[in-house]
């Protein structure tokens, strides 16, 4: 079951956490409606190449990586988009596309869009194209200690 290891690691953190249950569905704005979560509470995770690193992008489900920004904000002049054969097998216990955004768990660097720390909870995907998880932002900003910066677009 691809969430998990998402879910041992909240709960061995003591962190509480609403798991939604959906039907399928493989875009951030598909998973948003479907799940009935509007698609600026939504966080999607979008892997990015930083130099050799690959690391998580996340932001909300409606706006869009800019990479110059990100290029500005982490200093280093390649910055890119990965492709899914790239970044695959990194995440053996998720479908493709459905990583949830704890780098931490995956040894990789997190980045949070700015925008997402406005509200008090995230909801993300949880390792699978038909499950959310939905917790205190509060809470997942203690786990995973993400740099919050700015590098999205709506």
């Amino acid at each position: 079951m691809p969430a998990r290891k998402l879910k041992q690691f909240l709960d061995a953190n003591n962190v509480k956490y609403i798991s939604i249950k959906h039907s399928p569905a493989f875009t951030a704005q598909e998973v948003a409606h479907t799940a009935h979560v509007r698609g600026k509470d939504l966080a999607k995770t979008v892997i990015v190449k930083i130099g050799n690193d690959m690391a998580m992008a996340v932001l909300p489900a409606k706006n869009l990586v800019d990479l110059d920004l990100l290029r500005e904000v982490t200093g280093v002049e390649n910055v890119e988009l990965a492709s899914e054969k790239e970044f695959k097998n990194l995440f053996p216990d998720c479908e493709i596309g459905a990583m949830p955004p704890f780098g931490n768990i995956y040894g990789m660097q997190v980045f949070v869009a700015e925008p997402l720390t406005r509200d008090k909870e995230i909801a993300f995907n949880a390792g699978t194209h038909s499950e959310l998880i939905k917790m205190a932002f509060e809470d997942f900003e203690s786990l995973v200690k993400p740099k919050i910066v700015r590098f999205s677009l709506a």
